[in-house]
Formats: C-alpha cells, structure tokens, sequence
C-alpha cells in the first residue's frame, strides 16, 4: 500500500508539485495528495482546524504558523524565490513593461487588468498601483478574483492583461508572460515549508521537506517560473 502525505500548498507552487509529484511517488513509494490555494486562504483553513502533514505558504504565512504551534519552526525551509509578472492572452502583441513609466502606460492602455483580491500578487499590485496614483482607473475596469489564477481571465476575454506570480501565470494554456514587473518595483515573495505540528506521519514529511529543498528539484523549479 503505497503511503500518503498529506500537502497543503500555496498556488504558486502547483506547477512544480504537480510536476514532482509522480516521480516522487515513483522513487520512494509515497503519494503527495496537495490542494492548492492562495497563502490567505490555507491560512483560514490551518486555523480553523484542516489538518495536513506539510504545507506551503510565503515565509511570512509560515512564520506565523510556527509562531501559533501550527507548524514545527524547526522544521521550516525556504523552497523558492518568486516575482510577480504579467501575461497576455497567446498571439497577443507583448506591451513594454521595462519601467516603472512603461508599466503605468501600459496598464492605463489596458481594457481590463485581472489580479487577485487573496493572493500576495494582488496584495502587492494593489499596492503599486496606489504608489503609481493609477488605483481608481485601474479598479474601474478590472476584474478581481476572489482567488485561483488570473490568467484564465485572458482565454474568456474578460481581461487583456493578467497580473500575478509568474509560477501562477504559467499555468494557464493558451497565454505567454510578458516577463516581471520591474523588479525595483516589487519585492519577491519566498516560498517556504514546514511540518505540520499534529502530524502523524513526521517522518514521511520531514523526507518530503529535503527532497523540496534539494538541489534536484532546482531544474524544475526554474521550468515552472520559480527560483530556487
């Protein structure tokens, strides 16, 4: 019977769970059976009781855990460096975003902006665009999800421009990332992992936690919009 560790992970690491998951299974006989939701959100869930064996938040999401007794903080470990992106729908002519100039224009061009109300993306967006005095032109015409991946937006129509983790925007078919926000403009957000507390397979997860962390997932962090 081949043994079960229970995942909660933020969506920005999707691409590269889904992607190691098999050959981890393969490998060492242990299935990761993840769900995948913004840090916020799993936030809500952890406190509200859900159980999990590992999980996946931004560092600041973990610290918090471990700081409440949710997570052993001794087992925490960053996994991967992210920063925030945009992307058109595919074929669509890719608009200068180089500078902090160039991105203002661009998005006051844009029809609608998609971005996310829960993930640290649209925390972040929502912020530059205030900095940028472009928040009430922008919001006007936006779509907001309440969570999930903004790129979707792109392939219905909804929004010409998708803003969020380029790890996230990479997951969408039928969309191309136009490349990250300036990065003088953003802050990039550090993934990280730990054992929950009230795990009962500490073992199993404390295994899956170097294995994350090793260089051998680099390369498939890098293919999935990620930096180690």
């Amino acid at each position: 019977m081949v043994d079960v560790v229970r995942v909660l992970s933020t969506l920005a690491l999707k691409g590269a769970v889904a992607r190691l998951a098999a050959q981890y299974e393969a490998a060492h006989g242990v299935r990761i059976d993840a769900d995948f939701a913004p840090t916020l959100a799993l936030l809500q869930r952890l406190r509200g009781g859900e159980g999990a064996d590992l999980v996946i938040l931004t560092r600041e999401g973990l610290d918090e855990m471990a700081n409440e007794g949710h997570v052993v903080a001794t087992s925490c470990v960053d996994l991967a460096r992210s920063y925030v992106g945009l992307a058109v729908k595919a074929g669509a002519a890719h608009p200068d975003i180089a500078t902090e100039a160039a991105l203002r224009a661009t998005l006051l061009d844009a029809r609608a902006v998609a971005y996310s109300k829960l993930g640290a993306s649209g925390i972040l967006f929502a912020q530059l665009i205030e900095r940028l005095g472009i928040a009430a032109e922008i919001n006007a015409r936006a779509v907001i999800i309440p969570q999930g991946f903004t790129a979707e937006k792109l392939v219905t129509g909804e929004a010409d421009l998708a803003v969020q983790q380029i790890s996230e925007l990479k997951q969408v078919d039928g969309t191309e990332v136009i490349g990250p926000i300036p990065r003088d403009l953003q802050t990039p957000a550090v993934f990280s992992a730990g054992r929950m507390a009230a795990s009962p397979k500490a073992d199993a997860a404390d295994h899956l936690l170097r294995y994350l962390a090793s260089p051998d997932v680099a390369p498939v962090l890098r293919e999935t919009g990620l930096e180690p």
